[in-house]
């Protein structure tokens, strides 16, 4: 019997010599999810002039405790004039400082009659006023190369004016399922048979991960037609993942077909869930290479395996940084477990308490359970041969995007 090998092992040989894709220009507006392929320096300041932050008067601290006359009134948008000593400029959130002043005092706490306006003895230099630059200086480095364009970093291109970005292509996924038994929802099932939850949940995952699944086949239980749908899927994908079919069994035919057509890899894993994982390229008629990656047919090993392996191997060829692994958290355990030889990932729910960290998991953590994936926050990580029980201290991988 193979000797079950350490995820370290397949990782390493899935993404040995995976290259980042190509870079594309792309509008700003439809730049969420991308991936940033050059670094942006800053061109402007941020904020451009001192503004207000909020609804008052701007004045020279030293005037503090008197009357000053309302000399001017400035809201966002407006040019203000410089301010006059001895006065006071009625201001609006956003409103540009009108120089010569150097804070603002909120409106509540100011009495105006007759055009004067009493002003509290309390109001500093600098109080209320958003400084040019505080956010942002000219040739500052805005954003690095790898960084995923999510709303924040969306803004903060467009406060610089940017109206189009440099992007990594999104890498284009085939997604094989494999097996007569399976079958799509909406078709009555026979005897024997199971919808394919597989599928929507993959595609999901995959497209939160930043790629773009182009193809959905399913691949029935035939020799020819395996090799020629895996053809027509590397022709069109640089990943091509299947669920199911890589096994010994007669009617598995992926495997003979991928080592017809490329390279195929075998791993036995010492992981629960997903023991067995296929690695493979296939060739392209213009000399490169489609990577491929063969998952287990049991919904849960699926899911885990997305993480796992999926969003790595997403986040080289989009060159991100973030995506190459997971965050990890310590957390207490609300659960008891043993394992063997293999190392568990167990789904888990977090709570984050006044003592810290604490990670609930759910009852059932068989592989074909996928009801234990729909509240996971992330997977506790169970050494092999090791026995956990309330209150122990258990690594978690975090399962965000």
């Amino acid at each position: 019997m193979a000797e079950l090998q350490p995820i370290e092992t397949a990782l390493d040989a899935l993404l040995a010599e995976v290259m980042p894709l190509a870079v594309e220009r792309v509008a700003l507006n439809d730049a969420a999810g991308r991936v940033l392929a050059e670094p942006v320096t800053a061109t402007l300041d941020v904020p451009p002039f001192n503004n207000s932050a909020m609804d008052g008067y701007a004045l020279r601290a030293v005037d503090a405790g008197k009357w000053l006359l309302v000399s001017q009134r400035v809201a966002a948008g407006d040019t203000a004039q410089p301010l006059a000593a001895g006065t006071c400029a009625r201001i609006f959130t956003g409103g540009q400082m009108p120089p010569g002043a150097d804070c603002v005092v909120m409106q509540e706490r100011v009495v105006e009659k007759e055009g004067e306006a009493l002003i509290p003895d309390d109001v500093p230099a600098g109080d209320n006023v958003r400084l040019q630059g505080r956010d942002v200086r000219q040739g500052d480095l805005l954003l690095n190369a790898g960084e995923r364009l999510e709303a924040a970093a969306l803004g903060h291109l467009a406060g610089q004016g940017i109206t189009d970005v440099s992007v990594r292509r999104r890498p284009r996924v085939a997604l094989l399922s494999t097996g007569d038994e399976i079958v799509d929802p909406g078709t009555p099932l026979e005897p024997g048979q199971l919808y394919n939850s597989n599928r929507p949940m993959l595609k999901r995952l995959l497209e939160t991960f930043g790629a773009e699944v182009v193809q959905l086949v399913s691949v029935p239980d035939d020799y020819a037609q395996t090799v020629a749908l895996l053809n027509a899927a590397a022709a069109d994908a640089d990943v091509v993942v299947s669920t199911g079919g890589v096994s010994v069994g007669e009617e598995d035919h992926v495997k003979a077909a991928l080592e017809s057509l490329g390279q195929l890899d075998m791993w036995k894993l010492a992981i629960r869930p997903g023991k067995p994982l296929a690695l493979g390229r296939l060739p392209r008629d213009d000399g490169s290479l489609a990577r491929f990656v063969g998952l287990p047919g049991n919904p849960v090993s699926g899911f885990v395996g997305a993480w796992l392996f999926l969003r790595p191997l997403i986040g080289a060829l989009l060159d991100c940084p973030s995506l190459g692994s997971l965050p990890r958290l310590t957390a207490t355990a609300r659960f008891a477990t043993d394992t063997g030889p293999r190392q568990h990932y167990m789904r888990v729910a977090l709570r984050f308490t006044a003592e810290g960290i604490e990670a609930e998991a759910f009852d059932d953590q068989n592989s074909a359970v996928l009801s234990s994936c729909i509240a996971a926050d992330a997977l506790a990580v169970i050494e092999p041969h090791c026995q956990v029980e309330p209150g122990s201290r258990v690594t978690c991988l975090w399962l965000v995007h």
